[in-house]
């Protein structure tokens, strides 16, 4: 099997990244079928449990308070409406649910025991619980892990380089800080990020580098690629090629072999053909559902008419990594802290950003 290495270089992914498309491909789909069944591919649910009013800046999110974008804010949901989208979700061929709520980090109290309820109510129906929550400590990852959560996910979003044209208001060292409380449980990492914010080469490569340097690599890593939303900072930045979706895809494959990559946001700018390049070049994972929290995303109906097609097949639960065991909370053996860590404010400013602040504004 091909070495999983933790060493390489931007020059080196850089070099993967540029080769001849066929030879990428090719190359890519190689390692693949080392380590992953081809014709294999996850089925996810995203749902989002707290919708709006984030009060962070990043400037790809229509959440985030400060602009104006029309979505519609949401209060946590409950732990029997979160049962019933599992339960759908799992009759239309998911395998896992992933919630995210519009959070700069958790604090602990009765909202957070709520989520780690429905945590313990997912597992339960022997389905793999994801959730992304923001910035966590390592008490709070424990408390996840016992309630019987499968991952965590915490995008790097883009290189070290470029993250502060997107994002003021938090550090990338938060981001890796996050991504270490979670290895200090039994939870798996979810991390990837976007493509298509404007970024260059360098800033991808450098965002695989960050990735692929982590040891383990995350077991899961999504490859998104920008919504751009009316009313955010990249409202006006035009759709990412398919050509450097999979050309990305395919890197990812090659320098993570046993990660799941996941394709993600922007499957709705993608035909079939698009789509079908990327499961050969490596990706191994869909989300399904007509939102991605809060950007369109394909019908169920149309992935499962596009698997048929392709001869694809959803992945059944706890294929990767073992179902993890849920402790009731009576049981934990780890409670709330009522911590309180000091997450980075870097206090740079974004013009992209305040300008859409600034409008938004005025809007209202």
């Amino acid at each position: 099997m091909s070495e999983v290495r933790h060493n390489w270089t931007k020059q080196e992914i850089l070099d993967i990244y540029n080769k001849p498309f066929m030879e990428l491909l090719y190359e890519a789909a190689t390692v693949h079928r080392e380590y992953h069944d081809p014709n294999t591919v996850q089925v996810s649910t995203l749902l989002s449990i707290k919708t709006g009013g984030c009060p962070e800046d990043c400037g790809y999110c229509p959440q985030a308070a400060r602009y104006h974008t029309n979505v519609e804010g949401n209060d946590l949901m409950s732990v029997s409406q979160v049962k019933a989208q599992a339960l759908r979700a799992k009759s239309s061929g998911s395998s896992r649910v992933c919630m995210g709520a519009a959070w700069r980090n958790v604090k602990d109290g009765p909202e957070f025991d709520q989520v780690l309820e429905m945590v313990r109510t997912i597992n339960k129906l022997d389905m793999e619980v994801c959730c992304t929550l923001g910035m966590i400590t390592e008490n709070q990852a424990q408390r996840l892990a016992e309630a019987g959560l499968y991952a965590y996910n915490h995008n790097l979003d883009t290189s070290e380089d470029y993250y502060k044209d997107v994002i003021s208001t938090r550090a990338f060292k938060d981001r890796l800080d996050t991504i270490d409380n979670v290895r200090k449980s039994n939870v798996t990492v979810c991390s990837g990020g976007i493509i298509g914010m404007g970024e260059a080469l360098e800033d991808r490569a450098g965002m695989l580098v960050a990735l692929s340097t982590l040891d383990p690599q995350p077991e899961s890593v999504p490859i998104n690629a920008l919504v751009a939303v009316e009313g955010t900072p990249m409202a006006d930045l035009p759709p990412i090629p398919i050509w450097d979706m999979v050309r990305m895809v395919a890197t990812t494959r090659i320098i993570m072999p046993q990660t799941q990559v996941r394709l993600s946001a922007g499957r709705t700018q993608m035909s079939r053909e698009g789509q079908a390049m990327c499961f050969f070049a490596g990706a191994n994972s869909i989300f399904a559902g007509d939102k991605l929290l809060t950007t369109p995303n394909p019908d169920v109906n149309e992935d499962m008419e596009m698997f048929k097609l392709l001869g694809l097949n959803p992945q059944k639960p706890f294929t990767k990594v073992s179902q993890p065991k849920t402790v009731e909370a009576e049981e934990s053996q780890f409670q709330a802290k009522g911590e309180k860590p000091k997450w980075t404010r870097p206090g740079h400013t974004i013009d992209r950003n305040e300008a859409a602040k600034k409008k938004a504004n005025l809007a209202e």
